[in-house]
């Protein structure tokens, strides 16, 4: 095995268990003498040492800034059930919050470095576990994981990866990158179940897996407040927001959304779930020009854009874009309307997301007031040794 050796007082994170090792924190590289190669491969498992030959761990080898993955911390080795041990830990878990049930069938297996499993993403829906890597390692180990899913989760019989979008772009990626590892699937539409509520799932075509299931806690949290409002749901995706606004006793929904595929999905969701519902109308528009003409038409709205900064270069320019989005949203909404609003930029930390939502009140200048604070659901969870995990953010504000 490939060892790597870290410079004098670099093991400092890793002794506080931070998953990831960078590259200049690196003193040298030792190859076995046997090893074929003249340098590690991307994605092999090497073992981690600090300056002094003391073992760190063992994690996946990748080329770039972030080196090695930590997998397994004091070890010197990975052992044979590492995988299916892993992932039954993070099943056991869902079991234990109650996630899973008749009632809900929709949720997230496994949360990268939440879980324990760093550049690792798995999501349920129903007997379908859809695989996404971010690592080069997880990608060659990608049928392990995929046998180790299916023998944890009983109800999962297909398992599909879908890593084209989320492989490094430079590295040099051997087989394939999309497709069913387990099983196959249907020609028929794919229903699966969150919270009663059923939703059109697309891991072919869509966006991330195929549904946004980090945004369940928050979609209830919508359903609580709609009864007797005019919703407006900006950047509805597949209308989750929408149709949780629906069954809470909205007076009238409107989802809105760039991609007219989206707008086609959404109104799939709410005709399966309310057929022949009146309340709700989409519409195929950029942001910015539907939000042009809204002044005093809603009294609850919903922002809920993409990522708006993708690396921490962006950063200034997104919380620009925060703001002026926010900025829309409280001039237009009515008296005492309620704004809901998100970040997902995991490079936009909560402190930053909340000053740009300030700056957005202080410029229209109406009292404003944050009724919650809220962050993604417990199925993503954040390893309490990588605050980096925490990406999802948002505010539930009254304005006056």
């Amino acid at each position: 095995m490939t060892t790597i050796q870290l410079k004098p007082n670099k093991q400092d994170s890793l002794l506080r268990f931070h998953p990831w090792v960078f590259s200049g924190a690196i003193q040298k590289i030792v190859l076995d003498k046997d090893y074929p190669y003249a340098e590690p491969q991307e994605g092999e498992v090497v073992k981690v040492v600090d300056f002094n030959g003391k073992i760190m761990g063992v994690g996946h080898y990748q080329i770039g800034s972030i080196a090695v993955r930590m997998l397994l911390f004091g070890a010197d080795n990975l052992p044979s059930s590492f995988w299916h041990d892993r992932i039954a830990q993070a099943y056991r878990m869902r079991r234990t919050l109650g996630l899973i049930s008749s009632n809900n069938n929709t949720y997230r297996l496994v949360h990268g470095e939440g879980d324990f499993l760093p550049g690792l993403i798995v999501d349920i829906y129903r007997n379908t576990a859809v695989v996404q890597a971010h690592s080069i390692g997880m990608h060659l180990t990608r049928h392990r994981i995929a046998e180790a899913v299916a023998s944890v989760v009983e109800e999962v019989e297909n398992v599909y990866y879908k890593s084209d979008d989320t492989l490094p772009f430079k590295a040099q990626i051997e087989g394939e990158k999309t497709g069913y590892l387990i099983g196959n699937g249907s020609d028929e539409e794919f229903w699966a179940t969150e919270n009663g509520l059923s939703f059109r799932i697309d891991w072919l075509r869509g966006q991330k897996t195929g549904f946004f299931i980090d945004q369940r806690e928050n979609r209830a949290m919508v359903e609580h407040y709609a009864s007797g409002k005019d919703v407006l749901n900006m950047f509805c995706y597949t209308g989750g927001f929408s149709v949780y606004a629906l069954r809470g006793g909205a007076r009238s929904v409107h989802s809105v959304d760039v991609s007219e595929k989206a707008v086609e999905l959404v109104r799939k969701n709410v005709e399966h779930n309310f057929p022949d519902d009146t309340r709700h109308t989409a519409f195929a528009s950029e942001a910015f020009r539907f939000m042009e003409d809204i002044r005093d038409k809603y009294d609850l709205i919903i922002l809920d854009p993409p990522a708006f900064a993708k690396h921490r270069d962006a950063v200034r320019n997104a919380l620009r874009g925060y703001q002026r989005l926010n900025a829309k949203a409280i001039r237009e909404i009515r008296p005492g309307g309620l704004l809901f609003t998100f970040s997902c930029s995991q490079a936009v930390d909560k402190e930053h997301f909340r000053l740009a939502v300030f700056s957005a009140a202080a410029e229209v200048g109406r009292n404003v007031r944050i009724l919650h604070q809220l962050h993604q659901p417990q199925d993503h969870p954040v390893n309490i040794y990588h605050p980096e995990g925490e990406y999802l953010k948002g505010l539930v504000l009254q304005v006056e």
